[in-house]
Order: C-alpha cells, then sequence, then structure tokens
C-alpha cells in the first residue's frame, strides 16, 4: 500500500514537472516593437575641437515572423531631433531566419563616435562651430526600426544628450 501511494506520488510529481517544462512560446506582434534601455552617458565633446569621444546607444527589440534583418540592408533608423527631416539609416548584423518561427528578440547595442562630423554643435545654421556664446548644445534621438515585409516599429526616444562644442 505505501509503495503504491510513493509510485501514484512520484507519478504526479514526474506530471507535474513535465507540464511545468511545456512552456508557451512568446506571441509577439508581426511588427518590430521595440524598448529604450539607455545610453552609456548624457555627455559628449564635439569632434571638431575634443578628443575623440563615443556614445552607446541600447534598445530592446521583438518580432513575431523573426524577420528583421538582410544583407546589405538599412533596417535601423535615427534622427538628430535638431534635424528633424534627416534620418541616418544603419543595419542589423544578419539574423538567420532558420528557427524564427516563434519570433525573435534581443538586445541592440551600437555605438556612435564623434568622428568626421558626426555629433557637431549646430548653431544659426551652422554646424560643427565652437563659440565662447554657445558652449554647450544638446539634442536627442529617435530610432525605429523596419523588418523584411516593411513593418515598421514604434519610435523610440533617448534622454537630452549635451555636446560640449569648445573641447577640453
Amino acid at each position: 500500500m505505501q509503495y503504491t501511494r510513493f509510485v501514484l506520488w512520484l507519478c504526479s510529481a514526474g506530471l507535474l514537472l513535465a507540464l511545468a517544462a511545456c512552456v508557451n512560446p512568446p506571441d509577439y506582434p508581426d511588427e518590430p516593437v521595440i524598448q529604450y534601455e539607455g545610453i552609456s552617458k548624457d555627455t559628449i565633446y564635439q569632434f571638431t575641437n575634443g578628443p575623440t569621444d563615443s556614445i552607446t546607444i541600447q534598445f530592446s527589440f521583438t518580432d513575431g515572423d523573426g524577420n528583421i534583418s538582410t544583407q546589405d540592408s538599412a533596417d535601423i533608423f535615427i534622427t538628430d531631433s535638431r534635424f528633424p527631416s534627416i534620418q541616418t539609416p544603419l543595419a542589423f548584423p544578419v539574423i538567420p531566419t532558420e528557427g524564427t518561427g516563434n519570433g525573435i528578440s534581443g538586445d541592440v547595442f551600437f555605438t556612435l563616435i564623434n568622428t568626421d562630423q558626426a555629433i557637431c554643435c549646430v548653431y544659426n545654421d551652422s554646424y560643427c562651430v565652437a563659440d565662447l556664446q554657445y558652449p554647450v548644445d544638446t539634442f536627442s534621438y529617435s530610432i525605429y526600426i523596419l523588418d523584411r515585409d516593411g513593418n515598421r516599429s514604434n519610435t523610440i526616444q533617448t534622454e537630452r544628450i549635451q555636446v560640449l562644442c569648445l573641447g577640453q
């Protein structure tokens, strides 16, 4: 009798463990969804008057049909708040589609370096200026992504970033 109870208990425990292991995969929408995670710092030197400097931006993403990137395609679009009509395209690394039937998720880190006038102070339509009257400029980035079907994600925005215009 005790042996039977032990066997029944063991079978019940095994069944519960088996059911707990059968977790449903996440159900992501087909269009990508991104969430802003943060930036490495909120102050950077302007290219022309300071040392080489950089900012790393992080966001997470989900995509239900797993078709985020292709080789040599622009998938990430960044807009500087000072130039709302200009989008800078960046590319995801290629993410294989094999095994992505339940969607994909991940984190993206990209680094913007202040070389080649990539991050500069802007005053009165002058770009990369250094003026004692305007020692600091501020802006933020808006970011969205596209998948291979052209589905656009939501748009996220960084916090304000200060550009030190006069260098060290």
